[in-house]
């Protein structure tokens, strides 16, 4: 497999290639559980099962029946795992571990990117959850659905205690009023103890009143679990008893701690719209907390958004779909009522932040305010020499659609024009988000440049030993997020992979001045054509390879590291000169050492501010022939 190849602008710009990558197969077709896994996280009425019947004609669930609740943490604290016990608790059919994990890209990274809803009965009531990233780079996710429940379960890892995204998550949830249940997950590992856990409840009591928590949050209940091997105790053990060894008390603390929704079943259809979807069949899939009313099919509804005016309405229909998440399934239903979590199918403009209402409604309710983007990516049209050879969305056009098509289902996106003609200036929280739509946007078949990100040293603000552990220290630093790119992987590789790094956004400040170099020159070709293993034996001595025999370049790529600080011009098509004595027979045998691999988030941390990443189905390379004279001054 092809790895990483460098294209370093340099005058004009220069390119990097990555390892192939075969473009997914779609079909409007596919299967629920497919359709769900797409980048658009495609919502379809083909998913409910055809055993399950609609709900009773003209009834809702009582409101003081219903809890909706967030599961929050920071990543890798057992969010999802714990959502998996919960549903199987609760009778649902699990197809495999990480059952809510839908999309490719969160299945393959073993992350969650997407905030997701589903259903679970338990005890004559009715628990509508949502699981939430951890990472920091998706946080819009968390801030744009803790809005619709009221109650949330912090999950806490036993051995670390609170981290960056804890406090994120909890300040979120602190805004809000929520009163989170503290789940300390984990607590069957060998290192965790009883003193471990009172140490770490109160790190989180301390990060709930520095956040100005109220008494009452401050007097959060407190479980213990592993979630891994599916129990949850009120009190602290690491081995439940046979008949214990299930999620029934976090359950029953839900129903307890959690009150239900205010709901006024009497008052006008009103829904805030906190996540979207598309459907082939459907259109646009809105997502969201009933606010007051009941909604049946067939009800006429408009969409209401909040401008300098008041309130605007721009779009009226009709109710065609109800739909509800059980567990792993989606259900058809008839009716909805205040308190309950659905999505409703039948208009085609609204979207996140918007309300849907009925007709006699002309009040739409509060937008959700989410924290500003950390950095920006410019994409562009990828003219470089291999343009067009992979890919089938090529123009200016098409990528402009799906980059605003993404801004509308992810508020933490903005999408902006660029300086130049079919340009973009896309703004995330950070390169692993702004990754993830460059991987996304190549397996749907797009070719596209893309600039690297652009936002010293970090100020330590706070350092010590990491309760519970020994020869393990915490520091705390303030950072510009420009100075963290591409920084993760050489953190990783200088704490020999034993190393976390977690982020979050803190405020604007004022340029502290230019970045130091966080690498070497590069080797940069000056040929054209096939690569030969000839050419790259004696290019091995000069540096670390991104490229192998039979690939092609052109000039201008980066085809290596050079282990000086200066670039390097090499001629990697180079081939043995043959004499009338000499055959290719006789040649020795050439061995090569692997390739450098790297993966899109460390390409866009590699390539300088004179560079590109040139993005097809089959491959990542900051590659540039779009180097017009105007976009080298742009970059």
């Amino acid at each position: 497999m092809a790895s990483l190849l460098l294209r370093a602008l340099r005058r004009p710009l220069r390119p990097f290639s990555s390892a192939p990558v075969s473009p997914l197969p779609f079909d409007c077709r596919t299967p629920s559980s497919s359709l769900l896994s797409s980048p658009f996280r495609l919502f379809s009425s083909a998913a409910a099962p055809a055993a399950a019947p609609p709900s009773p004609a003209g009834t809702a669930p009582d409101p003081s029946r219903i809890r909706n609740v967030a599961v929050i943490a920071h990543v890798d604290h057992g969010k999802t795992t714990l959502m998996d016990r919960l549903l199987r608790q609760c009778g649902a059919d699990i197809p495999h571990e990480r059952a809510l994990d839908s999309i490719s890209l969160e299945r393959e990274r073993g992350i969650t990117i997407a905030s997701k809803v589903t259903s679970i009965s338990w005890k004559d009531n009715e628990l509508n959850m949502v699981d939430t990233p951890g990472h920091a780079d998706f946080g819009g996710e968390v801030e744009r659905v803790v809005g619709m429940v009221e109650g949330a379960v912090l999950v806490v890892d036993a051995g670390e205690g609170p981290l960056a995204q804890t406090k994120f998550v909890v300040a979120k949830a602190l805004k809000l009023g929520l009163r989170p249940i503290l789940l300390l997950n984990k607590v069957d590992r060998p290192s965790v103890s009883e003193e471990t856990c009172n140490e770490v409840e109160s790190l989180v009591f301390d990060l709930f009143a520095n956040l100005g928590a109220t008494e009452e949050q401050l007097d959060f209940p407190v479980l213990y679990a592993s979630a891994k091997e599916g129990w949850a105790s009120l009190t602290f053990t690491k081995n439940p008893v046979a008949d214990a060894r299930n999620m029934s008390p976090l359950l029953d603390a839900i129903i307890k701690h959690v009150p239900s929704p205010a709901a006024n079943l009497e008052a006008p259809f009103q829904m805030l719209v906190s996540m979207m979807e598309r459907d082939f069949y459907l259109g646009r899939i809105l997502t969201g907390r009933i606010s007051s009313g009941i909604i049946h099919i067939g009800d006429k509804i408009h969409g209401l958004r909040c401008t300098d005016n008041g309130a605007e309405k721009f779009e009226e229909g009709k109710v065609t779909k109800l739909m509800k998440k059980k567990g792993t399934n989606i259900i058809m239903i008839d009716s909805a009522g205040a308190g309950d979590i659905i999505s409703v199918a039948g208009l085609t403009s609204p979207s996140i932040g918007h309300t849907v209402a009925n007709v006699e409604v002309t009040t739409a309710l509060p937008t959700v305010q989410l924290d500003p983007p950390t950095i920006s990516m410019t994409f562009g049209v990828n003219d470089s020499p291999l343009g067009g050879r992979d890919g089938t969305h090529l123009t200016g056009g098409k990528i402009g659609d799906r980059l605003l098509s993404e801004s509308e289902t992810n508020l933490a996106i903005n999408v902006l024009p660029g300086q130049l003609s079919d340009s973009y200036e896309v703004q995330g929280r950070g390169e692993l988000q702004l990754g993830i739509l460059i991987e996304n946007m190549r397996r749907e078949g797009f070719e596209l440049s893309v600039s690297p990100p652009r936002v010293i040293r970090a100020e330590v603000t706070d350092m010590g030993p990491v309760p519970g552990t020994t020869g393990r220290t915490r520091m705390s630093l303030t950072c510009p997020s420009r100075g963290l790119v591409g920084y993760r992987s050489v953190f990783s590789s200088d704490t020999r992979g034993t190393g976390f790094m977690h982020r979050a956004f803190l405020s604007y400040s004022k340029h502290r001045g230019a970045l130091g170099n966080v690498r070497k020159g590069v080797l940069v070709s000056v040929g054209n054509g096939i690569i030969t293993a000839h050419a790259l034996t004696s290019l091995e001595a000069r540096g670390t390879l991104f490229v192998s025999p039979g690939m092609e370049t052109y000039e201008g790529m980066i085809v290596g590291e050079h282990s000086r600080d200066s670039d390097l011009d090499v001629n990697p098509v180079r081939t043995k000169e043959l004499t009338n004595i000499r055959a290719p027979g006789k040649d020795e045998n050439v061995r090569l050492s692997p390739p450098r691999l790297m993966s899109l988030e460390e390409a866009i941390g590699y390539v300088a501010s004179d560079e590109l990443i040139e993005g097809s189905p089959k491959e990542v390379a900051p590659s540039n022939q779009t180097s017009s004279p105007e976009f080298q001054q742009y970059t």
